[in-house]
Parts: C-alpha cells; structure tokens; sequence
C-alpha cells in the first residue's frame, strides 16, 4: 500500500492535479491499494500555520497511524508545508514506511517555490541563506515570510535526510535545485507527470463557431506570463481563450480591452478537451522557470502544437522552432503564425507525451522508484543486523 500526503496550496494547481494522477498509476498500473492524507493551507489560521513551519510540522503522530492501519509500505510524499514538515516523514520511517520525496517546485530554497517575484525571475535564496525572501518580503506578508524563510533554513537537510529516494519532474529541475544549493542526496530520480494521450479522431468536438483561435491553460498569475499570450495574439490576429483564474485576472482583462480574448475561469476536464479540440494553438507564454510544464503536455497529448517559452523544462519537450524567449510577444506571434493548425507538429507533440508522459510510462518509472526505496530499507536492515542491531 502507498500513502501519499499533500498539503493542499490556498490556490490550488497543477500540483493538486499531479497527485490524483499519480494515485490513479498506482491503483489502476501497479495494482497497488493508494490513499491519500492530505491537509489544507486554506483552513490553517496564520499562527498555526507559523507554527507548522517553526516545528517542523503538525500532527506526526497522524501520519504514523495512518501508516499502521493502513500498512503502507511507502510514503509518496509531496508539498509538505506548512502542516506536514519532516516530523511526518520521520515518523512514517519510524512506523516502518520508506518514503518517496517527490519534488515539484524549488520550496526546499525559495520561500514562494517558482524562484518568481517582484515581476522577475529571482534566485537570490541559496542553501540555507533565506534571507533574501525574507528581506524581499516574497511571500507578500512580512510574518509569513519570516516563517518560511527560518523554516527552510532550519529543517531542509532534515527533510531530504529523511527521504529514500527524491523524485523531480525533469531534469532541468534537478539542475536548478543544484544551483540553488538544496542538499539533494545522489542520484535524484526524474518522473514525468503522467498525461493520457487523446487518440486521434477522439476529441470532443467544439462549437461550429468556435475554431481558431489561440488557447492559454493557466493560472492568472505574474510569473506564467498571460500578458504576453494577450499581445502576441493581438499582433498574431487571432482569438484567445484563456481558461484559469487567479490573482492578475483583473490586471490581464484590462490589458485585454478591445481585442478577441474571452476569459472562461476555471474550466473542468471535458469543457478543457471540448477547448483544445476547437484550438489551432496552444500557448505556454511562461516567464519562470517551469519544473515541466503540465499544460503544454497536455495540450501536446490531444495533438495541439504548441508555441511556449524556452524556459525552465519547456525545451524538454518541445521542438525548438516551438520556442520563442520569455517576455517577447513578436516572437511569440510569429510562432504562433508558424505553428497554428499544424497537424503534423500536433502528432509529433502527441507521440512525445505518449513517450514521456504516458500512464504505462510514469508507472514503469515509478515501480522502479518505489523498489529502490524498499531496497534502501532492506539495505538499511542488513547493515543493522550486522552491527549487531536487527531492529
């Protein structure tokens, strides 16, 4: 059995997304019973939260309960912070779980986990110097700052102390949480989020009236660059939808005044396919340095060519005349014009994902992850036992 635990972000994304998959591979290719505990930043009052993050989490002894009824035998752990922090995974080693760290941003280092603030690409913070998050006051409140940054700095070789095996999302990832002086153990290991590739011919089929036009899946914040998708498409001539929310959504519809481009919220699964089936091109405009790039995966998986930034783990996955520099809408527009309604860059980015990102793909991967954990423990034991120590 696999445990997984997750603390939910106040403003939920593709991380969230990402764990339900997961589980899904677990049960449904490994044949293996997946639960999840999971706690919710949105119901933590802020002194609770401080006190998450100062102690070094909430609550372990949950976590080892959970793992005794349950019987897990691994722990995939994800966002630990701030309820869960690294009394929870030593508590489920000592309940008798190895544990899977599964890194899907830099939040060993970077108090706001993207290396994104104040409009611009930041890596300031490195190792346990996280003072410059603080100093800049990146988390947008001067307390909550304080608290992450004394937390990183305090407990992050504690945390990867205690993991048997750590997991990124691309190997780009792994590079920037190297430069960015986190204690990562040898040999971290890079596990794609699973993406399920749409057959050809299998779309829902969109609106007679709406075909054409450019598609941004994202959250509306700074850092995945909106902006820019709403200029380079106003040059480029061509219609935008944009499905997501968040904090910029006023700034961008502002920004967005007098041109094509419709605002959908948050949109569900088969609203989304019915989008991507009516789209000539997707966009991934980010600014930051993406740790893989879910959206433009998943566009990819329903034969959508995709026009994005060349940054982070994007140019892992895309063809490089795909990629324009971060920040130019004129770049972006010409990609855009030599990209839309492409079928044959649309079946190149399908097998791709198919490749990378397939189900049967991340869960060859991930069996072989979680063996190397329980070799760990079976490693750990016999070194026990040989000291004269079984336990």
């Amino acid at each position: 059995m696999v445990l997984f635990l997750h603390n939910r972000y106040r403003t939920t994304g593709g991380e969230e997304r990402v764990v339900e998959d997961l589980m899904t591979v677990v049960r449904e290719r490994l044949g293996e019973p997946a639960e999840l505990l999971m706690r919710d930043s949105a119901a933590l009052a802020p002194a609770r939260a401080a006190a998450g993050l100062l102690r070094g989490g909430l609550d372990p002894g949950a976590v080892a309960a959970a793992v005794r009824r349950d019987g897990a035998r691994i722990v995939h752990a994800h966002n630990l912070l701030p309820a869960f922090g690294w009394r929870s995974l030593a508590a489920a080693r000592e309940a008798g779980a190895r544990v899977v760290l599964h890194l899907h941003q830099y939040r060993l280092v970077c108090a706001v986990g993207v290396c994104f603030t104040s409009g611009e690409e930041c890596t300031r913070c490195h190792g346990q110097n996280t003072l410059p998050g603080v100093v800049r006051n990146c988390r947008g409140n001067r307390a909550e700052a304080l608290a992450y940054g004394a937390a990183l700095a305090l407990w992050q070789r504690r945390v990867t102390a205690l993991a048997d095996v750590v997991v990124v999302p691309s190997r780009f990832a792994a590079r920037r949480l190297q430069e960015l002086g986190a204690p990562l153990p040898r040999g971290v290991r890079v596990l794609a989020p699973p993406v399920d590739p749409v057959p050809a011919g299998q779309a829902p089929a969109p609106e007679p009236d709406e075909r054409g036009y450019a598609l941004v899946v994202s959250r509306l914040a700074p850092e995945k660059g909106v902006d820019v998708a709403i200029d380079a498409c106003r040059i480029a001539g061509i219609p935008l939808r944009i499905a997501g929310d968040g904090p910029e959504r006023d700034a961008l519809v502002a920004r967005a005044a007098g041109a094509d481009v419709r605002f959908l919220g948050s949109v569900g699964d088969r609203d989304l396919g019915t989008l991507r089936a009516g789209a000539a091109i997707a966009l991934a405009p980010s600014r930051s340095a993406e740790t893989f790039g879910i959206a433009a995966a998943e566009a990819m998986a329903a034969g959508l060519p995709v026009a994005a930034s060349a940054v982070g783990a994007l140019p892992e996955l895309l063809e490089p005349e795909a990629l324009v520099a971060p920040g130019d809408p004129r770049a972006l527009a010409e990609a855009i014009g030599r990209l839309k309604a492409d079928r044959k860059a649309g079946e190149r980015g399908r097998a791709r994902v198919g490749e990378l990102c397939s189900p049967d793909a991340v869960a060859r991967r991930l069996r072989t992850i979680y063996e190397e954990a329980l070799a760990e423990r079976e490693e750990a034991v016999t070194v026990d036992a040989a000291a004269g120590d079984p336990s």
